[in-house]
């Protein structure tokens, strides 16, 4: 089975390009099963219904989100279908589902979306400027 993950769609010109392409890739990769992070898909930051159901008729099989899932207000209207997740390691209580298992082909595939953050050693200010620890 091949599975294949397309990171974030950023913007119309993003989602416009995942439909062009996908179904080429698709079937010139003979590609099984898509997964598609979707979580800036509105104009870079969240994901409206419209572009959920665009990525989605492009071809993909599942939704990813990430920090901005929440950007948009109109998630609330389709966080539980369950072709979109996000982030598993939210705080309990939280709409939306972190992870999904689909069939297809006869096979079972289990998407798990895990959100993290990495800095760089000493830490970054909130402008995203680097800062230095004491003695570094």
């Amino acid at each position: 089975m091949k599975i294949l993950a397309v990171g974030d769609i950023i913007g119309n010109a993003g989602v416009k390009e995942l439909k062009k392409q996908l179904s080429k890739i698709k079937k010139e990769k003979n590609i099984d099963f898509i997964i598609v992070n979707g979580e800036n898909s509105a104009e870079g930051m969240g994901i409206t219904e419209k572009n959920f159901n665009d990525i989605l008729e492009a071809g993909a099989d599942v939704v990813t989100m990430g920090n901005h899932t929440w950007a948009k207000k109109d998630i609330f209207n389709f966080i539980d279908n369950p072709k979109i997740i996000r982030p598993a390691n939210y705080p309990e209580g939280v709409p939306g589902k972190g992870y999904n298992i689909y069939e297809k082909n006869g096979k079972n595939i289990a998407v798990i979306n895990l959100i993290g953050r990495v800095e760089p050693e000493g830490g970054t200010g909130h402008d995203g400027q680097h800062c230095e620890s004491e003695g570094g």
